[in-house]
């Protein structure tokens, strides 16, 4: 796949009403350009690992970042979370938990299966703009990681 072509962001977000208030930030922030969206955890590793409705993608072709909700149909972000990590072709693709949960067994659970960054979000939309903004700006801009295959 060419470079520029590349998905930059993989959203995984269920609730239609987050998932476009995630998206309206990420282009108010002129972040990112190129996002799939995967709206259950099926949908995220099939993605991910180039299987189902995505068979023939290549693996190496990974997102840049991964924004992850926890409470997910089909199989919830925290099995999402073990699977990436726990696989050595996608363990580096920087993953972060943005999700409504404050729930400390989820914070602990999360790092303890290797999450780069756990964020609750914010309850009104300039405090998620601003959120959004600068997780994009941080992990899409300033993140050095290491090139695929490295």
């Amino acid at each position: 796949m060419n470079e520029n072509n590349a998905v930059e962001i993989l959203l995984v977000e269920d609730n239609p009403q987050d998932l476009e208030l995630t998206l309206r930030a990420l282009q108010k922030a002129h972040i990112a350009n190129r996002i799939q969206i995967a709206r259950d955890g099926v949908e995220a590793l099939d993605y991910v690992f180039g299987e189902g409705t995505f068979a023939g993608r290549r693996i190496e072709d990974a997102p840049r970042l991964i924004l992850l909700d926890l409470k997910l149909p089909k199989v919830d972000g925290l099995e999402v979370l073990q699977r990436i990590k726990s696989d050595p072709r996608t363990k580096t693709i920087p993953v972060v938990i943005l999700t409504s949960s404050k729930e400390q067994r989820d914070v602990v659970e999360s790092y303890r299966l290797g999450v780069n960054s756990y964020i609750v979000k914010p309850v009104n939309f300039e405090g998620f703009t601003v959120a959004v903004r600068d997780l994009g700006m941080y992990w899409l801009l300033l993140n050095e990681a290491p090139r695929p295959g490295a």
